[in-house]
Order: C-alpha cells, then sequence, then structure tokens
C-alpha cells in the first residue's frame, strides 16, 4: 500500500459533533476533500441553509447534518439512526463539541474559584465529558458491528496543564477579576483517561482511540489576551484554525493503524517548556 493510499478515506462514514464550529467546519470540510461521507452533529435551527451557507461547494451525497444534543442517549441514537439508514454504519467519530468560558466569559463564571457556580460546572461536564462519552459508547456499539472503528476525542492543553493564570494579568492589571474557570481543565483531563480506558477495552476489537489535543486558535481575541497567550508559545503565535486538518485526516486513516490510546499534541510547544 502506497503512502497516499494510507490516508484514502473514500466513502469512509465519518460523525462530527460540533462541526458548525469553528474547528468543525474545519474538520468537516477536509474529511470531504479526502473523500469521507461526513454527518455533522449539532444544534440546528435550519438545517439546509447553514449547510448550504458554510458548505456551498459540497456535494448533498457527501454531507448531512442531523440536529443532536450530545447530553441526550435518545438525540444520539436519533441521529445515528439516520446515518445508518442514509449510508450505513459509521467508521470514524470525532468528539469535537465542546464548552469553554472565552475571555468575554461573564463574570460570574471568571471569578475566584471559591464562588464558581455549580450550574456551570455541570454544563460544562455534561457537554464535554458525558457528551464525548456517549459518542464513544453509542457509535462504538455500531463500529463493534462493522468490526472497525476509529475514534478522535478532542482535548486541550489545559487538560495536559493547568492553566496559565499570568496570561490574564492583563485584565487584572486594569481591575477586573478574571481566572480561567476549573471547569474546562478538569473536563479536557478527563477526556485523556477515557480516550486511554476505551482504546484497552477496545484493542481487539479493530476500534482504535486517540486523543488530540489542541492549543488556543486564534479567533478574533482581543489583541492584549493574543499578545499576552503568544508569549507562552515558544512557536510564537496561536494557532490558524486549519492546522490541526492533517492530523485528524492520520488520526482517521490506515496511516495510524497502529496507534491507539495516545494523545496527539500539537500546540507550538507549550507542552515543552
Amino acid at each position: 500500500m502506497s503512502v497516499m493510499d494510507m490516508y484514502d478515506l473514500k466513502g469512509k462514514i465519518i460523525i462530527v459533533t460540533g462541526g458548525l464550529g469553528l474547528l468543525g467546519r474545519q474538520y468537516v470540510s477536509s474529511l470531504i476533500e479526502v473523500g469521507a461521507r461526513v454527518a455533522i452533529f449539532d444544534l440546528l435551527t435550519s438545517r439546509e441553509d447553514i449547510l448550504y451557507e458554510l458548505f456551498p461547494t459540497t456535494p448533498k451525497t457527501s454531507l448531512i447534518a442531523e440536529n443532536v444534543d450530545i447530553t441526550k442517549v435518545d438525540s444520539w441514537e436519533k441521529g445515528i439512526q439516520k446515518v445508518i439508514q442514509t449510508w450505513g454504519i459509521p467508521k470514524g467519530l470525532i468528539n469535537n463539541a465542546a464548552l469553554d468560558s472565552p475571555p468575554n466569559a461573564p463574570i460570574e463564571e471568571t471569578g475566584p474559584l471559591e464562588t464558581y457556580p455549580i450550574t456551570s460546572w455541570e454544563k460544562v461536564m455534561d457537554t464535554n465529558l458525558k457528551g464525548s462519552f456517549l459518542g464513544c459508547q453509542l457509535v462504538g456499539r455500531e463500529m463493534l458491528k462493522a468490526g472497525e472503528g476509529s475514534i478522535i476525542n478532542i482535548s486541550s492543553i489545559y487538560g495536559n496543564v493547568s492553566p496559565d493564570q499570568n496570561i490574564y494579568e492583563y485584565r487584572r492589571k486594569k481591575g477586573e477579576i478574571f481566572y480561567k474557570p476549573i471547569a474546562y481543565s478538569v473536563s479536557k483531563s478527563g477526556i485523556l483517561n477515557m480516550t486511554r480506558y476505551l482504546a484497552v477495552y477496545w484493542a481487539k476489537k479493530n476500534i482504535r482511540v486517540n486523543t488530540l489535543t489542541l492549543s488556543g486558535v486564534y479567533n478574533n481575541q482581543s489583541p492584549e489576551f493574543v499578545e499576552s497567550y503568544t508569549q507562552r508559545i515558544p512557536i510564537g503565535r496561536m494557532a490558524k484554525e486549519n492546522e490541526f486538518n492533517a492530523a485528524i485526516v492520520f488520526l482517521l486513516s490506515k496511516a495510524s493503524s497502529y496507534m491507539t490510546g495516545s494523545n496527539l499534541i500539537i500546540d507550538g510547544g507549550w507542552l515543552s517548556i
């Protein structure tokens, strides 16, 4: 098999959660480019309008979207059955959908740890951990029937290390109270060991499970934040939104056939310091 053949995903059915988001759109477009058929699971309002607007040149035979709440079992099951009825059993899953508290989050979420709202904790855990687990469990169940599958769980550098609160010092100097909240970091660290557990559990079933760990992506954040954040990154800049696409294709393809339970880190060198 040639190197190019190892990366071929022609006809492979892949589910991408949060496929309408900044990175989700990148993953979807890249997978379709290499021949995959992609089902987006996201919270949709006007499904057809969204698809035509975001993916105007994609053939209808290569892309569908389902309104799926990833925190609910029945919603997952309905979405999966629609994929199976349309194309067949999915052989790939990207657990991409997640909640974070961005720099402009409400003050009650970004204040001191001692007053962090339990409702915020529960919402993040439901989406980031429970939602990813349900995807692995329910899509993995179908992969078992097909005898193969590859799952990518998306994590963050803040799942590997504690957030650097010094990045936000520029806000505190202006009199604001701001701390990167705890829930996102805890949820993303949970992703790492969930991946390892499932990789070992399914190792002899031809279902591979890996983590892709990302650092911050530029998305029109304030100049103060970007300057402070990039001082922490050896490469000296935030990631571009398309810089994880090749890793996605690699992890879903035969090119990574001997790789499971691993954590592929793409962070501009952050975790090397």
